[in-house]
């Protein structure tokens, strides 16, 4: 009969991993650490610096009307507004979608906003520091007057 022996078992089962697993856990602990994503969602940054907060849209006051250039290989002067939003005070910038819509957009306009929709709350398209659009001006959709369906409405 042969003899068994603890000392080479016990540590064939630590080289196969069967006695490995807080050694592992508190090693993708640390890992986690450096993954910028991972952080950012549990220290609660993107929703802390966010100026609509929760919320999917939000009113502002309009201030004044910009114009921003399009990134390369684009040469195009896109339309924007700037918006003081109403919750927090805080001072966005809004692209204004449809051709010549920005006609219909005065300074001290109530409009809503929402965001763009571009990939991990960032700008969309060759919009640099764009990440909001106007949905709504003076309670008209923004859609329906600039294709003249109605008129817009006053304040």
């Amino acid at each position: 009969m042969q003899e068994i022996n603890f000392k080479n078992l016990f540590f064939n089962s630590i080289i196969m991993g069967l006695m490995n697993a807080r050694k592992l856990k508190n090693r993708r602990k640390k890992a986690r650490d450096s993954d910028k994503v991972y952080k950012k969602r549990r220290l609660g940054i993107t929703l802390k610096f966010d100026p609509l907060g929760r919320s999917a849209q939000a009113k502002g006051i309009v201030t004044a009307k910009v114009q921003k250039e399009a990134k390369q290989p684009n040469s195009a002067m896109r339309k924007c507004c700037r918006v003081q939003l109403v919750k927090n005070g805080k001072m966005v910038t809004a692209f204004i979608p449809g051709n010549l819509a920005q006609k219909y957009i005065d300074e001290h306009d109530e409009v809503i906003i929402e965001r763009i929709g571009g990939k991990q709350g960032k700008t969309k398209g060759d919009l640099s520091g764009v990440r909001f659009q106007v949905i709504k001006v003076n309670d008209q959709p923004l859609h329906r007057l600039w294709q003249g369906k109605i008129e817009k409405g006053r304040r």
